[in-house]
């Protein structure tokens, strides 16, 4: 005889509701869940165990008492999609990193690596300006650096190669690890900063564009500066926290220089492509230093918000092995193979953390090196 599980219709509205779903809409999709949560049947281990892989959520979540109250582990200021709520694919995302982050943490302790030394070395007292030099000093990166960058992408990878060299972890995706279904959405997520003294991590939402990933490497990079880990997503403008504030003003200031971008206007446009930026970014860079008039900034902000967001076009046969590199993050993976060579780590452990198996694990290894 089949046995049943008693499930109380609650806790199967709230693992819907935590997936993403509207619970009304969803149950009318599954009749089998409506039933379970109308109480006119029950169901199986089997079909149960399979509404936890589709809503996402541990198996023994189910069995609580009432609902966890779980929230983001940082502070998340999402400047279109508001305040407060709870999106499972970044919540799962920040958990993912934080797990690779505990791991290299304790792999680099134990080999006796030295401390990143530029974590927390600012404050918000600190001066623009002077925080501008430092960023340049670190990343060894002069003003103009970008006009010799061949487009914004290069400009990306670039960049990511010299924050990596200050023993910054980063890593691009545009899904939960290696499940493209399950989406970042930008206005939830462009990115965040974990911060400890001895492997801090920078995530980028590959989903983004170029130019806001670029903007995106900065900004983060001065949270690890200040010691403080966050994350932003949609409009920064509808964000008001003072630390947030801090670190885009500071990213702003890096990528387009006041005294470069004075003597290369032209226009917004034109002046944009030049340093590797969103025209959204040149604009209100423009107006800060008064090349447009608060008019002119509202009227090309008006018509920017009004243009039909652009799709990326996917041939469908990209490098496979580079986007895994990137997705992992170059920094991690060089120590993932180092500690498995060196027989700190077995390839199990190595595969969860890369999320690559057997050939394609062993293939990947290969590429990288």
């Amino acid at each position: 005889m089949v046995q049943r599980i008693d499930i109380k219709p609650e806790m199967l509205a709230w693992a819907i509701q935590r997936a993403g779903y509207d619970v009304n809409v969803y149950l009318s999709e599954h009749p089998d869940v409506e039933a379970w949560y109308n109480q006119e049947k029950q169901p199986t281990e089997k079909q149960l165990e399979d509404f936890a892989k589709k809503t996402h959520i541990p198996y023994g979540y189910l069995f609580l008492n009432e609902p966890s109250q779980e929230q983001v582990p940082i502070p998340m200021f999402r400047g279109s999609a508001g305040d407060g709520g709870f999106n499972l694919n970044v919540y799962d995302t920040v958990l993912s990193v934080q797990r690779r982050q505990e791991w290299l943490t304790d792999y680099l302790t134990e080999n006796e690596y030295d401390v990143c030394s530029c974590v927390g070395i600012i404050t918000l007292q600190t001066s623009l300006s002077d925080t501008v030099r430092v960023l340049r000093h670190l990343l060894q990166l002069d003003e103009n650096w970008a006009f010799v960058r061949r487009d914004p992408a290069d400009a990306v990878n670039f960049l990511t190669e010299h924050i990596e060299e200050l023993g910054i972890a980063v890593s691009f995706n545009s899904g939960v690890d290696n499940n493209n279904r399950r989406e970042i959405p930008v206005e939830e997520c462009r990115g965040f900063a974990l911060v400890n003294k001895v492997a801090p991590f920078i995530f980028v939402n590959n989903k983004d564009s170029k130019t806001a990933q670029l903007f995106t490497l900065i900004h983060e990079t001065t949270h690890i500066l200040l010691g403080t880990s966050a994350g932003f997503g949609g409009d920064m403008d509808k964000i008001h926290d003072v630390t947030e504030r801090y670190c885009d003003k500071a990213a702003a200031a890096f990528l387009m220089p006041e005294d470069l971008v004075r003597s290369s206007w032209q226009e917004i446009s034109q002046t944009a492509k030049k340093f590797k930026v969103s025209e959204l970014a040149m604009a209100r860079r423009a107006h800060e230093l008064h090349l447009i008039s608060r008019e002119e900034y509202r009227s090309f902000y008006q018509e920017y918000q009004n243009r039909p967001i652009p799709v990326k076009k996917s041939s469908g046969f990209g490098d496979f092995y580079a986007t895994a590199t990137k997705r992992v993050g170059r920094l991690l993976a060089v120590h993932i193979v180092n500690a498995v060579k060196s027989r700190q780590l077995d390839y199990l452990q190595a595969y969860r953390l890369t999320g690559m198996y057997g050939n394609t694990y062993q293939t990947f290894v290969k590429k990288l090196i």
